[in-house]
């Protein structure tokens, strides 16, 4: 299945014109550092703070309906059949208990396909031994296993996961596709909330779950994990929050949903993108205002799952410079909607808090930078103006972060043990920690973007994800 990736024409003046304040206003206010006196002098700070809690209120505006418990929906008209393919490189360590939260789900899937992306591990030993499967030949699917009657196994050259998804897509003739990574776990009763909102949701083309990260337990992986639990759920709020707005872009490919008729007509997954999940949705949801289709894609609180995290500063880095490497690329290739009326909201609101955010991490690596330079030069005074502005915006994350936890609470009806106290605390510490290895990983991802350079590295998998608790 080939990926009609569309190529815009040249540049509008919508696009170069956001874009291009965007980067103004950063060059304008570092400057500004230099020569003004005062807080004024700080101005870049001031400007990034400023614009974090504008996202903050945004979000506190959108997902207000949280404050009451959700309840799901219950399914209506035809029950839609569904597959699973799980994209595997080199999983073994993880696959069985990947495959035995699908199997063991409320409502099952009525098709797995195993990608067998190339692996040099013991994936084929794993196949064969305990599920009974014959190495079928590559580029072709096994007959079904004897012990997981659902279960087939697609053997492929390594091309890398959007082309073992493409491959898959081929042997599936379900009505909807899940693709789930090989190192995350899904709740016994994900399938079947992934299903109903499908099945309630008509012009429904796309939805995530919700994840938890697990990191392995070494002291390393404690804290990151607890970094990590309360960045995604902030994260998945401000879904929810876009998602009310029909401006929904993110869905993780850990855990996602289509509908298989939507992937075929736009062709499926982009082999050329470093963030294929994120890319598709650009393009769905291109194509169905193009064509007036009414597609909508959506976060789905009721489906939820565990996946595996970086669990040291090397690993982290290297995911966060993948991941805004990729929405670089994403954000360039379509840059014929940032602006454009004919896409709503998604055109007017979302995409160009988008090209804002593609500075976001410049701004806040000099904003730290600069209070650095104040200390190095004696510019002690300046502190304490722009300390009250960092105070207030820590004031300001203590309550959202507190408050976070009971919505998400509320959304995923009750399924966590994060704790608002503990989440209290992480927005104490994350301004000068966690927050700046995010911006200093995203940095990273803008040299990766300029040189267009493609590798990434591999993320270490959690071995015991399947004994771990929803964080």
């Amino acid at each position: 299945m080939n990926s009609p990736r569309w190529t815009p024409p040249p540049t509008p003046w919508r696009s170069v014109a956001i874009h291009g304040a965007v980067m103004a206003v950063w060059v304008a206010l570092f400057a500004n550092a230099f020569f003004a006196r005062g807080i004024s002098a700080w101005s870049v700070g001031i400007v990034y703070i400023a614009y974090d809690t504008v996202l903050l209120a945004f979000t506190v505006w959108q997902t207000w309906p949280l404050r009451k418990a959700m309840v799901m929906p219950a399914p209506v008209g035809v029950r839609p059949t569904l597959g699973v393919i799980v994209a595997a490189y080199n999983e073994a360590s993880v696959l069985e208990a990947t495959v035995a939260g699908l199997i063991g789900q409320s409502d099952p899937p009525e098709v797995i396909v195993i990608a067998d992306d190339g692996s040099t591990d013991g994936t084929a030993a794993v196949m064969r031994s305990v599920y009974r499967l014959e190495p079928p030949v590559a580029g072709t699917i096994s007959a079904p296993s004897p012990i997981v009657p659902q279960l087939r196994w697609l053997r492929l050259p390594h091309g890398g996961k959007a082309v073992a998804l493409n491959a898959s897509l081929v042997h599936l003739a379900t009505d909807l596709v899940l693709t789930v990574d090989a190192d995350t776990i899904l709740d016994g009763d994900a399938i079947g909330a992934m299903r109903t909102a499908f099945a309630t949701t008509p012009g429904l083309v796309a939805a995530t779950g919700v994840l938890t990260p697990v990191c392995d337990a070494s002291l390393s992986g404690r804290v990151f994990e607890w970094f990590q639990t309360y960045e995604y759920i902030r994260n998945f709020l401000s879904r929810y929050a876009w998602m009310r707005q029909d401006s929904l872009l993110l869905i993780s490919g850990a855990f996602a949903g289509f509908r298989r008729d939507a992937l075929a007509l736009v062709g499926g997954f982009d082999p050329d993108c470093l963030v294929e999940d994120y890319e598709l949705i650009h393009r769905l949801r291109r194509y169905g205002f193009l064509h007036g289709l009414g597609w909508h894609s959506a976060v789905i609180g009721a489906a939820r799952g565990r996946t595996s995290a970086p669990a040291n500063l090397p690993a982290f880095l290297r995911q966060r410079r993948r991941w805004f490497g990729g929405f670089l690329q994403t954000q360039f290739w379509y840059r014929d909607m940032v602006g454009a009326a004919r896409y709503r909201r998604l055109g007017t609101w979302m995409l160009p808090v988008k090209a804002i955010d593609t500075m976001q991490p410049i701004y806040g690596l000099c904003a730290f930078a600069l209070l650095l330079w104040y200390v190095g030069t004696g510019r002690v005074a300046m502190l304490i103006p722009v300390g009250g502005f960092i105070l207030g915006k820590i004031v300001i994350d203590l309550g959202f972060h507190g408050w976070s936890v009971h919505l998400y609470r509320n959304w995923v009806g009750g399924r966590t043990q994060a704790k608002p106290g503990l989440a209290i605390l992480a927005a104490v510490i994350e301004p000068f920690s966690f927050q700046l290895f995010r911006h200093l990983g995203a940095s990273w991802g803008w040299v990766y973007f300029l040189t267009g350079k493609r590798v990434w590295g591999v993320q270490k998998r959690v071995v015991a994800l399947a004994g771990k608790s929803d964080a």
